[in-house]
């Protein structure tokens, strides 16, 4: 095998790899010579098949796997002798000429191909004692514990029917038959029989709740109401209805006390440690939060202090999933990038900045766990498996097998795991500075934030190529 270096441009490198037909011959021979010790052919004897008799009958075959086979080690050596980290897989072209991949098959000649691939970039890591981050700090205060417990409360209370000829009110639980038509024609999903509603809830679609308030028991009314424009289902969307409602039942909510035996009915011992577990919940969110912002902080001084050629396959394939997603949501939406006040040209530009910045951070975050030698154990691996089959009620075993018998998916699992050690490993090494703020700042901007897609980086590894 002759290996020769025809580019070196960038990230980019091509290889010229040469093998001499006597040299396809010798391994051709080679794996034929195993093949016979293994070969069942009617009229020899296991072990006693002429190897020119295997040749003529799997030649071919044979020749293509021992083709593949040096591709595979050339890349190999390619790699390591010019001490290459891969972007991505590497990209084999075989010669044009037909006549040429023949005479190789038949090990008559010899054949050239040419290898192009992506290497990463080489750069050093950026000091970062001089970066100061800002933690945003909310602790729950005691009227967001009492309003959930006020929710709790009102999803558990109890409801008994009201009186003959008692009007239903906010707040009352009415049982209702109703058939919905757009322009005079019923709709899919549109129909329903013996299904409550409470009313205020904003269960059904806005004004719908509000014009059965004053209804009694049996009473029929005629529901005018709009879904709103950004509604799921796409055909229903923005359009006016009308919907015959029969209110079959009325039922008033009745009183909750907060006390021990109510904080029983949810595992507490009493209703102190009730509102101490609520507490831990809502600064568990809160905490969650503030780690995604300081997280993006994070990722956006990283962004400052690094600037380096990127791999351009990888920017483009991150370019062609960021793309994607923007597109699906335009249609999802009904939108036009024009309805978002640019144009399909400005938003191919700004999306494609993402992805080099994606990318950029994705590489950054991959040297730095290389240099610090993190790893993410098979154990914390099979926590987050379990912890995503619980999303899977039912389907336990299905997604345990899904995964056990799909690396990429594995690897899916893995990726955030390692992210996030070595986002805690870059937080050790910068200034943090605790600022109290309310929930409202908090959680300010965090639909732009989702929006942009900037926030994250690509995927980074804890696997070195």
């Amino acid at each position: 095998m002759q290996v020769t270096e025809t580019l070196s441009q960038g990230l980019k490198r091509e290889f010229q790899v040469l093998f001499a037909a006597h040299e396809l011959e010798d391994r051709l021979n080679s794996e034929l010579s195993t093949l016979k010790d293994k070969a069942q052919i009617k009229g020899f004897r296991p072990g006693k098949v002429p190897v020119a008799h295997l040749r003529k009958l799997y030649g071919r075959s044979v020749m293509a796997d021992v083709l593949q086979n040096a591709v595979n080690e050339a890349n190999q050596r390619i790699v390591t002798d010019n001490n290459l980290k891969l972007a991505l897989e590497p990209k084999i072209e075989f010669p044009g000429e037909q006549s040429v991949v023949e005479r190789a098959l038949d090990a008559k000649g010899d054949i050239a191909f040419n290898v192009a691939l992506e290497v990463l970039p080489s750069f050093e890591l950026a000091d970062l004692s001089d970066v100061s981050l800002k933690k945003l700090v909310v602790t729950p205060s005691e009227a967001e514990v009492d309003e959930a417990i006020g929710r709790m409360a009102s999803q558990g209370r109890p409801f008994s029917p009201k009186a003959e000829g008692e009007a239903a009110a906010t707040g009352d639980r009415v049982t209702i038959d109703f058939v919905g038509r757009i322009d005079g024609t019923a709709f899919e999903g549109g129909t329903g029989e013996g299904v409550d509603l409470e009313l205020g809830s904003g269960q059904f679609i806005p004004g719908f709740e509000d014009q059965l308030v004053g209804a009694t028991v049996g009473e029929a009314r005629l529901v005018k109401a709009s879904f709103p424009a950004e509604y799921a289902a796409e055909h229903l969307a923005g359009k006016d209805a009308e919907f015959d409602v029969t209110v079959t039942a009325i039922q008033a909510p009745g009183e909750v006390t907060l006390d021990d035996a109510f904080a029983k009915g949810f595992g507490m011992d009493s209703l102190e440690k009730l509102r101490e577990a609520i507490s831990a919940a809502i600064g568990s969110d809160f905490e969650a939060q503030s780690r995604r912002k300081l997280k993006k902080e994070l990722l956006d001084a990283l962004d400052g202090k690094y600037s380096f050629d990127l791999p351009p396959s990888l920017v483009h394939q991150e370019f062609a999933a960021v793309w994607a997603q923007v597109e699906q949501d335009l249609k999802t939406r009904g939108k036009t990038f024009e309805d978002e006040g640019t144009t399909e040209e400005k938003a191919t530009a700004e999306y494609r900045r993402i992805a080099e910045r994606r990318v950029r951070l994705g590489l950054v975050l991959a040297q730095v766990g290389e240099t610090a030698d993190i790893k993410v154990t098979d154990e914390e691996v099979n926590q987050a498996l379990i912890a995503r089959i619980r999303q899977y009620p039912g389907q336990e075993q299905q997604v345990w097998d899904f995964y056990r018998k799909n690396a990429q998916a594995l690897a899916e699992l893995r990726a955030p795991l390692f992210e996030e050690k070595v986002v805690d490993h870059v937080l050790a090494q910068v200034q943090l500075v605790e600022e109290p703020v309310s929930k409202e700042t908090l959680f300010a901007d965090e639909d732009e934030d989702k929006a942009d897609g900037k926030a994250e980086p690509a995927p980074a590894s804890d696997k070195a190529d």
